[in-house]
């Protein structure tokens, strides 16, 4: 038996799924409401093309505060030869917006007007000299805003799906309108689905998953100019499914049904579709989000005729998080862009570097979230996190690039399409750091906000990110490599790695490496002779992180050799990392920084102490981009703010190590 009941290709799916659509009358407009010309209407559709009834302005108006005159009465002014002009027959005052008299058709401003009379100047209070005088001609209409100058009566003034913004709303009232005619909102139900569900706020116990995928999916139809309703979850439970999605379908035009979509033991979703209407799809050859159901709800248990009012659209969502919105942004706003007869919403595509090697499923269409930097000239794109349970990869991400089916990896340094979620503008006020973690550059990257600049990083470890230096993929590297011969941290590896290459290296922190353990210490990890104990599990951190060339070179120090630690080869990529498999039970003891421990609420027993520094080509040390970096370390306020965590020392904050000339 087959997991999914059939996999088949996206571009399929979505074939298939439109043919269904199209055969039910439902890929269309859903419906034209009519509403009040106010701000509400912000982001509504037009379902009608919007003409002008009235002109704007719908006279000849002042441009300016002045005098309205005959140009050709104005003819030969000059300096040394004004011309003067009676007040009543050959000049009247007018105010900004005044209509003209019918007889003018140019205005002189005011304060290119002299009186005659007592007065040697116009002023607001002495606007009816019986005299002017002028010094210089003026052209025909000059100064004046003429009938129809912004909308002429019956041009077309918006098309038909055209999404409402601040500016038409303005436009529509100035040609006459007080209502317009919009798309109906599609209806969204949001059904949520597990026992292990719980809605947000519970108290949590071992096994229960907080309910927030009905919250972001809700969040993204709204977006998107959808009518969202979030239900209450509903457990593992056939039947009651079966009710609750019936129950949607009489009202809304689109039952999101999340969870349940695989092929576990308590997966009802297809079978629920299949019972209740027609069954699509289920399973698209795309990661994250393989099993998707796609599929038509009967809207009535028996239909003898069956119209596209008696169907409803179900999309079976799958759980995870990540899968769950991408299958929203993949199927459900091309469809409400169709209900809302407007254009699917396209995002800005750029080429960048890949700056670490992407290894594929061939079969997939796989979309992988990125971190997007420009260093230099060269726009890279580091990939974050591909665990489809990991939300917060879809917060970090500045952008989607897709490994299309057939690809079975892209080797760093190739080019790779990104679909930006960002601006460019946004990306090029990011500072790019790529090498090794610590909690402080969370801190700097809070600060940095607040000068304009974004801060994005990428933990791959110090050596990586001498290397990604290297490669001009960052602009700066956190870096702690201990030189076993020499007692210094990072200069011999920045001279090995980075050879030829200018510099300039600023410590950011001391801070203290020791063992992380749970409360109490059950195993009784006092040194890193224990955890040659076969009792006491390790969890280390990934090849090249200066915490593991600390380790290796203390266990070399003490002749402990690697193979007799249970668990040295089960890594995590940054100290919380490390922090959380301790909390979680996964490891008994993990080698990190205090600051991890606090946060987990570990013990922490200090081994050593050690400098983290920042590594920075030269180039970009000197570029306008920095500026606030280096003004942060030598301030008051960011060096507070890390002295209130555990484990540093700031007194070496923004002491420059090295700087190559």
């Amino acid at each position: 038996m087959s997991v999914y009941l059939h996999d088949i290709p996206l571009s399929e799916a979505q074939s298939r799924l439109k043919q269904a659509l199209q055969n039910a009358d439902l890929w269309r407009t859903l419906g034209t409401k009519t509403i009040p010309l106010d701000e509400n209407a912000l982001g509504r559709v037009t379902t009608e093309p919007i003409w002008a009834k009235i002109s704007s302005p719908h006279y000849h108006a002042s441009a300016m505060d002045g005098f309205a005159v005959r140009a050709v009465s104005t003819n030969g002014a000059m300096p040394s030869t004004p011309v003067a002009l009676r007040v009543g027959p050959e000049a009247q005052y007018v105010d900004t917006g005044d209509p003209l008299p019918e007889w003018a058709n140019s205005v002189i401003p005011i304060e290119n007007v002299e009186s005659l009379d007592e007065n040697d100047q116009i002023t607001k209070e002495i606007r009816e000299p019986k005299s002017i005088r002028i010094r210089a001609a003026v052209a025909p209409w000059s100064h004046v805003r003429p009938l129809g100058e912004d909308i002429v009566a019956t041009q077309l003034v918006l098309p038909a799906g055209h999404i409402l913004r601040p500016a038409d709303l303005g436009a529509i009232a100035a040609s006459g309108h007080q209502e317009i005619k919009v798309a109906r909102k599609p209806k969204v139900a949001i059904l949520p689905t597990g026992t292990e569900l719980v809605p947000i706020g519970s108290a949590l116990k071992a096994g229960d998953i907080l309910e927030y995928n009905s919250l972001v999916l809700a969040a993204q139809v709204k977006a998107m100019g959808g009518e969202p309703t979030r239900f209450p979850i509903t457990k593992d439970d056939f039947d009651l499914i079966c009710e609750r999605v019936q129950q949607a379908a009489q009202e809304y035009d689109l039952v999101l049904l999340n969870a349940g979509s695989s092929a576990g033991a308590e997966d009802f979703s297809a079978r629920v579709v299949e019972k209740l209407g027609t069954l699509l799809v289920h399973g698209v050859a795309v990661r994250p989000g393989h099993p998707v159901i796609l599929g038509l709800i009967n809207r009535q248990s028996k239909i003898v005729n069956r119209k596209s009012n008696d169907l409803t659209l179900i999309v079976g969502v799958p759980g995870y998080p990540v899968s769950a919105a991408l299958t929203i942004d993949i199927f459900v706003e091309p469809i409400i862009a169709k209900w809302l007869g407007r254009r699917p919403k396209e995002l800005p595509v750029e080429t960048a570097t890949l700056t670490r090697k992407l290894v594929s499923p061939a079969g997939d269409d796989d979309f992988v979230r990125v971190v997007v930097g420009k260093v230099g000239d060269k726009l890279l794109a580091a990939p974050l996190s591909r665990g489809a349970g990991v939300i917060t990869s879809l917060v970090q991400a500045d952008g989607l690039a897709l490994v299309p089916s057939g690809t079975q990896g892209i080797e760093a340094g190739e080019k790779i399409q990104v679909h930006l979620y960002r601006s460019k503008a946004e990306i090029e006020k990011t500072i790019f750091c790529i090498g090794s973690h610590d909690l402080t550059l969370d801190l700097l990257a809070q600060f940095l906000a607040q000068h304009d600049r974004r801060f994005a990083s990428a933990n791959v470890g110090s050596q990586g990110g001498l290397v990604a230096l290297r490669r001009g993929e960052a602009h700066l590297a956190g870096s702690h490599l201990l030189n076993p011969e020499t007692g210094e941290y990072n200069i011999s590896y920045i001279r090995q790695y980075m050879p030829n290459m200018a510099v300039k290296v600023v410590a950011l922190v001391g801070r203290d490496q020791g063992l992380l353990v749970k409360r109490g210490n059950p195993k009784g990890v006092k040194s890193l002779s224990d955890l040659a104990r076969p009792e006491a599990r390790f969890v280390n951190r990934q090849r090249g992180a200066g915490t593991r060339v600390l380790l290796d070179y203390h266990l070399s120090l003490m002749a402990i050799p690697s193979e007799s630690i249970v668990g040295y080869t089960q890594e995590e990529y940054t100290h919380l990392g490390v922090a959380a498999a301790i909390a979680s039970g996964r490891a008994d003891c993990g080698l990190g920084i205090a600051a991890a421990a606090q946060a987990l609420d570990l013990d922490f027993i200090p081994l050593f102490q050690e400098r983290y520094d920042l590594v920075i080509p030269k180039e970009h040390a000197d570029s306008e981009l920095l500026t606030p970096l280096f003004g942060l370390l030598a301030g008051r306020e960011f060096r507070e703010a890390v002295s209130n965590l555990t484990g540093y020392d700031v007194s070496v904050m923004g002491t420059v190590i090295l700087e190559d000339e």
